[in-house]
């Protein structure tokens, strides 16, 4: 087996954080981790210093997650995002999303028809120490996508602001 291959199998019956550790750097290899299931990614060499803060950081935000959210749905146009269960519906079907990329999609729930600045998006989302990786963003709002946009090459869901954020567009006559 290889990494991809036991995040998928893991991915299928849990969500506990899976961080890579791996010498692919392409982009196209670290959007596959992350479409695998992977929390985090980080390519080698890398220090023991960066290992112990990315490994806290996902901790961190898996703790977080279970908490237990205050409000129990929110209705974005065809998506829903139940709370309670965490679960996610486009059009009354669930969609399986992993632990970040609901954590993602709750931040941009939280402040709909608003963009969120990539900075903001990676320090609420991954951590303070993630603030300047807009290449994990990118990657998540592209599986996002992927998964909530009847046409992801022509997003309406999330939209993009070049240089500056992402935007989740909620119709006016919805929550």
């Amino acid at each position: 087996f290889d990494g991809l291959q036991v995040a998928r199998g893991v991915r299928a019956f849990s969500d506990i954080p899976i961080i890579m550790l791996t010498a692919k750097a392409r982009e196209s290899d670290i959007l596959r981790g992350f479409e695998a299931g992977a929390d985090d990614y980080i390519v080698k060499p890398f220090s023991a210093k960066e290992l112990v803060a990315r490994v806290q950081a996902v901790l961190k935000r898996s703790q977080s997650a279970s908490d237990g959210p205050r409000e129990s749905r929110i209705q974005c146009g065809r998506l829903q995002i139940d709370l309670a269960r965490r679960k996610v519906l486009v059009d009354g079907n669930e969609v399986p999303l992993t632990r970040t990329e609901y954590n993602l999609l709750h931040e941009f729930a939280g402040h709909p028809n608003k963009v969120l600045l990539h900075e903001q998006l990676l320090t609420s989302v991954w951590g303070q120490e993630y603030r300047d990786d807009i290449d994990y963003l990118r990657a998540y709002v592209h599986h996002l996508r992927r998964k909530l946009e009847p046409n992801p090459a022509q997003p309406e869901l999330i939209l993009t602001f070049p240089g500056v954020g992402y935007m989740l567009v909620v119709p006016e006559n919805h929550g």
